[in-house]
């Protein structure tokens, strides 16, 4: 996939609201630099990935073009991730949960740093099986009851697509409640 796919994919799943995003699994920036493209060079984005190689190669590219990306290597698995100092307005993860064994947990951590009314985007394989490349898929069927564990609104598909890998890829958008009281989620 390259840039222009990304920007395409995303572009009906992130509002074009102010505040902080958070990419979540970054990689080397493909998706980082999709949401640049859609909310523009001035916005902070935190882009999370374990892989320090990968992280290196985005922060060489933000340092001379997107100078509000900051790249970070932590595993966004891990209960002790450090949370961002404010709430962020979105969190962008993409083909990123479904290399986690707990995605419930782990989805619900990242939603508690949502401002109300902040945004979720999943892009994940629509897919039965586990393989190598995605261990614990996330089929669009199981998308509600995971959103809900989260404390999230019910997931709308943006977006679908065939894989170049088989199946298909789909986008999902599901937003943090207005109101600031939440159901145990953040105590997870």
């Amino acid at each position: 996939m390259n840039i222009s796919e990304a920007v395409a994919l995303i572009d009906a799943a992130v509002p074009r609201r102010a505040g902080a995003w958070v990419d979540v699994g970054a990689g080397s920036g493909l998706f980082t630099r999709a949401l640049i493209e859609l909310l523009g060079h001035d916005r902070r984005i935190v882009a999370i990935d374990r892989d320090a190689r990968a992280v290196a190669t985005l922060e060489r590219w933000a340092r001379s073009h997107a100078p509000h990306v900051i790249p970070v290597v932590a595993d966004f698995a891990r209960r002790d991730l450090p949370r961002p100092e404010e709430p962020v307005q979105g969190i962008l993860l993409a083909n990123a949960l479904h290399f986690v064994r707990d995605p419930d947990v782990v989805l619900a951590r990242l939603a508690a740093w949502l401002r109300p009314g902040g945004r979720v985007v999943l892009v994940e394989y629509d897919r039965r099986r586990g393989s190598p490349w995605v261990p614990y898929p996330i089929p669009i069927d199981r998308l509600p009851a995971l959103a809900a564990s989260a404390g999230l609104s019910t997931p709308v598909i943006t977006a679908t697509r065939p894989s170049a890998y088989g199946g298909t890829l789909y986008v999902a958008a599901s937003d943090r409640p207005a109101s600031t009281a939440r159901t145990g989620a953040s105590s997870r």
